[in-house]
């Protein structure tokens, strides 16, 4: 249980130590932080996004077909 309370005091320290920063200084920890989710979260995105464009892929395979079946001639 000692533990528990003492890992509960370490991350209470942590807390209290930004807590005794200056306003000016906050700001710009969490403005650092913020700014470094965005662009995280961004290149994470463009990364799983440019990856293999199956469906792209499909779709001209879908088009190139269309386009052979209607070219050929219709037999009445």
């Amino acid at each position: 249980m000692s533990e528990k309370v003492s890992s509960t005091v370490s991350r209470m320290s942590t807390f209290l130590s930004f807590a005794s920063l200056a306003p000016k200084t906050k700001n710009i920890v969490v403005a650092g932080a913020l700014t470094s989710f965005v662009f995280g979260v961004y290149f994470y995105t463009m990364r799983a996004v440019g990856g293999t464009d199956e469906l792209q892929i499909a779709i001209d395979k879908f088009e190139d077909q269309k386009s052979k079946t209607e070219s050929l001639p219709s037999r009445s």
